[in-house]
């Protein structure tokens, strides 16, 4: 049955023409930048790999990145530049990410996490100098607070007291900021009350050209991630900060923080997908280069499996990024899920990636192979590690009882406009985001997408494979609603350490991935026959359900065979292995 049999009104006619328009800003970008495994080329994975041996960032492709406007990306469109929806910017960024993600953090993703807070609440003064700063490629550099479970990169934080003439008196010590010696504005998510409270923190847009005393650089910090000397640290001593640095309303960073957080979430893990694109094409080539005999049998599965995670990961993030334009006032929980699980399950298959690579693995500088050792060390770094993972906990698990109770089997699927290829959505508005609002449309969108698929089940073959996944995923909400329901009020004996309320977020997040690959599969357009076809979207489901431990059926008769031939055409074909499948430079 194709799928329009079972969701015509989600079909669409082409792609809208700003997603088009984006696709091809990404492929510009990719012909700039070249054969990433050439090693002739200045851009390419052998000069990357080398600059990062030599723990500096490649200062000739970062200069080849602002030559080429990519700054213009991280602006919204109102103050010249480009950015109109996160999912567009992901798409433009790839390029970038497939090669290195360091130098994507270093170049300019993370002036937009500074900036979003100015995005979101500054003056129409403040949000045109960080314009005009990041249009003429400069940096801003976020100084994050301190959280519980900190790294170095949230440990410590500074404070911020009354000053003379209504300014701030910003004082206090931060060893690892990224950037920090490069960047031309910090966004400082200060201390302004002692008390812990909601309004403890308060946003400060502080230009360091115009500090003149009281602020003091510290060096560079060596890491095993992202090695490439971004990371360095600042010491203010009652260093004077004008009052019209104060963005938004005084105590008002920690609410920023949680509604911009958001957008540098999904990113991170979009972003994240194309980085392991890049290992996945060193083993497949591994698995299929000079043999004159079929791939042997015991690399189909990982190969496979992992094409298979990969397109499950890009829906859930794609998904998350679309739902910030268009639900904008929605998506809290769904944004903390993704870049929860995403990454988690990236990792997973890099290790999956290593048992193909074998020996290669450890040519480290060379182009064919050296991705895989250099992502293990900068993933981490690029999801915040552990702090990243409480963080997202401190989100998802004081919901559980509210979404089980009001949320769940309750709520109306979102738009069809959330999965369709190519849909026009609302350009993104930071004002516009919202803090957990206790609904839950993506586990409203898994229970239709099942009961759309019901009337297929028991026919045999794959989309009856599919529908049984689908049932089993509802059933399995049903019994996590049980379990929420459970969850004591917050405030007694619960807590968000409890070991068994983050296995309860682990399934939540894990339900929410078999969402957003049901929604994905459902909105195809028939454009790509292969993403139109179930046999990605069964074997997503079945791994999944298997990290669940949920009753996964056998893979249908020829499902495997299926997703394996796509990888093969793929490599062989120099396309991505995202739901774009977008042509990479060769």
């Amino acid at each position: 049955m194709a799928t329009t049999e079972l969701r015509s009104d989600r079909a669409t006619a082409g792609r809208a023409a700003e997603e088009t328009d984006a696709l091809r800003r990404a492929a510009r970008l990719e012909a700039v930048l070249g054969d990433p495994y050439d090693p002739a080329n200045p851009h390419g994975l052998k000069e990357l790999f080398a600059a990062d041996s030599r723990r500096e960032p490649l200062a000739a492709t970062e200069q080849l990145l602002v030559d080429s406007g990519l700054a213009a990306e991280f602006v919204p469109a109102e103050y010249g530049g480009r950015f109109t929806r996160a999912d567009l910017l992901a798409k433009v960024l790839r390029p970038v990410f497939r090669r290195d993600v360091a130098l994507g953090f270093g170049f300019g993703i993370t002036s937009l996490f500074a900036a979003s807070a100015v995005w979101a609440a500054g003056t129409p003064a403040q949000r045109r100098s960080t314009a005009d700063l990041m249009l003429g490629g400069g940096r801003a550099s976020i100084v994050h607070h301190e959280v519980a479970h900190a790294n170095a990169i949230l440990r410590d934080e500074f404070t911020a007291r009354p000053g003379p003439g209504g300014g701030f008196a910003l004082s206090g010590r931060k060893d690892v900021i990224i950037n920090a010696a490069r960047s031309q504005a910090y966004v400082v998510y200060a201390r302004t009350d002692s008390a812990r409270s909601p309004y403890s923190h308060s946003v400060l847009l502080v230009d360091p050209a115009e500090l003149t005393d009281g602020v003091t650089h510290l060096p560079r910090v060596p890491t095993n991630g992202m090695r490439g000397g971004l990371f360095s640290g600042l010491e203010f001593t009652d260093c004077a900060i004008p009052g019209d640095a104060l963005v938004g309303r005084p105590g008002e960073g920690v609410a920023l923080a949680l509604r911009t957080f958001q957008v540098n979430r999904c990113l991170i893990a979009s972003t994240a997908v194309s980085a392991v694109d890049t290992v996945l094409h060193s083993a497949v080539r591994v698995a299929t280069a000079d043999r004159s005999r079929p791939m042997a049998r015991r690399w189909h599965k990982p190969l496979a499996g992992v094409f298979a995670d990969l397109l499950a990961c890009d829906a859930m993030a794609t998904v998350s990024l679309r739902a910030l334009s268009l639900l904008p006032d929605r998506t809290h929980v769904l944004a903390a899920a993704v870049k929860y699980m995403v990454p988690d399950l990236l990792r997973e298959n890099l290790e999956e990636l290593a048992t193909i690579l074998g020996s290669r693995s450890y040519q480290y500088e060379a182009p064919e192979y050296g991705a895989l050792d250099k992502l293990v060390r900068d993933l981490p770094v690029a999801g915040l590690g552990h702090a990243g993972t409480a963080a997202c906990q401190a989100v998802i698990v004081p919901q559980l009882r509210t979404l089980a109770e009001r949320a769940w089997f309750r709520e109306e699927e979102p738009p069809p406009e959330l999965f369709r290829t190519g849909a026009a959505l609302p350009a993104l508005d930071y004002r516009l985001l919202g803090i957990a609002d206790g609904g839950d449309f993506l586990a409203a969108s898994l229970v239709e997408s099942a009961a759309r698929l019901a009337a297929v089940r028991g026919v045999g073959g794959q989309l009856a494979a599919l529908a049984d996944l689908a049932e089993a995923f509802v059933t399995e909400l049903r019994a996590l609603r049980e379990r929420c329901r459970a969850i004591p009020a917050f405030g007694s004996a619960a807590s968000l350490s409890d070991p068994a309320l983050c296995v309860l977020s682990d399934r939540y997040a894990l339900i929410l991935a078999a969402a957003a690959v049901l929604g994905t599969w459902e909105g195809q357009d028939g454009g790509d026959p292969f993403l139109a076809a179930p046999a990605w979207a069964v074997l997503a489901l079945s791994r999944i359900g298997g990290r669940l431990g949920v009753p996964v059926p056998d893979l249908p008769n020829g499902c495997l065979e299926q997703v394996l031939e796509e990888v093969v055409r793929r490599y062989r074909t120099s396309r991505s292995f995202d739901l774009d499948a977008t042509e990479l430079a060769q």
